[in-house]
């Protein structure tokens, strides 16, 4: 007898605008079959929507959607999109989803069309009573639509964050712990201890900037808990995903991902796709990343793995700075390192670095100074003490040891060079990776054009790291880098050929597992990042004089 099962992982709250949100789940486990799912066997999905701000929907929206076998047999609705009920601005709606598995008689080559198998099936309405039978905690959801552009009332808030290390033995658990602060602060509860005004800045959405999961759980050259199958891999994703406070989390607030190294391997770049055995290993990563990361977020250009999302009129530009990096000079040249794919050749359709620095330019014409978000998995700013410019006359490949943005000077100088030469206002790169949170202004210089633009950098890291003396210790990063000893002047040219100079200057440090919650304020021409720990407190760091101090940055943005 057909009945609704619950719910293998998931479901997540994907990419949400004022009108729609993608809602991913996968089926049970036990339908796989091996390495890959089986091929007797199809999977579908039924959702229901059952309240809208609290009030009961009568009769209950419910539709089919797919849970297709090449993505690990999971799937994805766009809800206001892909069905006839339509989803209204900053909303709340509460949803439930089960899944259907279907015997499947056809041959694997076969192709079978979503319209063929739907015409099939009864309609999706007989399983409202099923669906409202489910439990909540393992295939419900809430989803929360975006405001329309112009109507936050000036302020938007998200949370930041990246890296989390599963743990070992009797510690896998602690990777969890900090997911649950999160979670209560998307059901707009401050966590406890947390600041009285945190309840008003509800998040709107997550980001989660790399290294979701480690797969090479100690480092690529230690075979010993390091993912080399499909299984492995969809394993990793399957702990993840599936401890209980990330997925409570993930089933109450929009959750936008993209990878780093630890997806695939550690300090991955694409020139080891040389190496066959690199290739295979590289294959296996991106198809788990496709079926776990990218099939619930914005689908902006196809395939490729960068993408964009607006939320209340904030723009946000996600980048792959992973499957697209180049390291192809001689030792100690970096000229010909591109981090974000090749530079886009005349008549060529653009590539991931083209298509950013025309989103900045038009972002800047379309909204004026309103703040314009950058996420990359590894930070623009600050440099490590190791990869500092002043040490390329004495060791030409210590940027290069970096593994970040210092081995990569001409994508790093076309970025700033569109700033300058287009006047953009308040660029706000969000990283992880470093396993240390801080903040930190850029300063421009050399140019009258350059000395009147405001640009920061926010670095939220890690959500579980158990080895602070392996790294991340603050002294290891530029602070001021016009101070004596930590010189880190980036200098490169404008489009009129003339010298300008980046500097910066980075704060609120500190190796704590955090996450960051940013709140821009229109009003006070602001953004505020405050950083908690895994129970919700406010970090706190010690200062010179040994005071506690909370890390709570309030960052002055150029008005608008």
């Amino acid at each position: 007898m057909a009945a609704l099962r619950l719910p293998g992982l998931g479901p997540i709250v994907g990419h949400t605008t004022d009108t729609t949100s993608r809602i991913w789940v996968r089926a049970d486990p036990e339908t796989d079959g091996g390495d890959h799912p089986g091929a007797s066997r199809r999977t579908m999905a039924a959702i229901g929507v059952l309240s809208k701000n609290g009030e009961a929907l009568d009769p209950m929206p419910t539709a089919y959607f797919r849970l297709h076998r090449e993505f690990d047999r999971s799937g994805s609705i766009n809800l206001g999109a892909d069905t006839e009920f339509a989803l209204e601005p900053d909303a709340e709606y509460e949803l439930r989803v089960g899944c259907l598995v279907l015997d499947d008689a056809l041959d694997d080559d076969s192709e079978f069309e979503s319209d063929e198998l739907l015409r099939r099936l009864p309609h999706s309405s007989v399983w409202r009573d099923d669906l409202r039978s489910l439990d909540a905690a393992k295939a419900g959801a809430v989803v929360r639509t975006f405001p329309a552009e112009g109507e936050d009332g000036g302020r938007t808030s998200f949370l930041l964050g990246s890296c989390r290390y599963p743990g070992l033995l009797w510690k896998v658990r602690h990777s969890d712990r900090i997911f649950a602060p999160m979670a209560r602060l998307a059901e707009g509860a401050p966590g406890p201890g947390a600041s009285a005004d945190s309840a008003e800045d509800r998040p709107r959405f997550v980001l989660m900037v790399g290294d979701q999961i480690y797969a090479d759980l100690f480092n690529k050259v230690i075979p010993f808990g390091r993912a080399d199958t499909y299984r492995e891999f969809r394993d990793r994703y399957l702990t993840a995903f599936g401890s209980p406070n990330i997925r409570r989390l993930m089933q109450r607030l929009p959750t936008y991902m993209i990878l780093d190294d630890h997806e695939i391997e550690d300090n991955w770049s694409q020139d080891r796709l040389r190496r066959s055995a690199r290739y295979q290993l590289f294959t296996i990563a991106v198809d788990a990343y496709l079926s776990y990361q990218w099939s619930h977020g914005p689908r902006t250009w196809g395939r490729r793995l960068y993408y964009r999302f607006d939320c209340g009129g904030l723009p946000f530009f996600v980048l792959d700075t992973r499957t697209q990096r180049f390291i192809e000079g001689p030792k100690g040249d970096l000229t010909r390192n591109n981090l974000l794919g090749r530079p886009t050749l005349p008549d060529a359709p653009p590539g991931q670095l083209q298509r950013l620095l025309d989103w900045l330019e038009e972002q800047q014409a379309a909204r004026g100074n309103v703040p314009k978000f950058v996420v990359t998995s590894g930070v623009f700013v600050p440099s490590p003490m190791s990869a500092r410019t002043a040490l390329v006359p004495t060791d030409p490949e210590a940027l290069e040891r970096s593994d970040g943005w210092p081995a990569f000077p001409a994508t790093r100088s076309a970025i700033l060079r569109r700033i300058v030469d287009a006047g953009i206002q308040n660029v706000v790169f969000l990283s992880g990776d470093i396993h240390c949170c801080n903040v930190a202004e850029i300063v421009l210089s050399g140019t009258p054009e350059a000395e009147g633009i405001k640009a920061f950098s926010v670095t939220s890291s890690a959500f579980y790291w158990p080895f602070p003396f392996a790294d991340g210790e603050p002294s290891d990063f530029v602070h001021d880098s016009r101070a004596e000893g930590q010189e880190d002047t980036f200098r490169f040219k404008d489009s009129q050929g003339r010298g300008v100079s980046m500097d910066y200057r980075a704060w609120n440090f500190s190796q704590e597992d955090n996450f960051s919650h940013l709140t821009v304020d229109r009003a006070a021409a602001e953004l505020r990042v405050r950083v908690y720990d895994k129970q919700g407190l406010q970090v706190e760091e010690e200062d010179r004089r040994g005071s506690k101090v909370a890390l709570d940055a309030r960052l002055t943005l150029a008005s608008w």
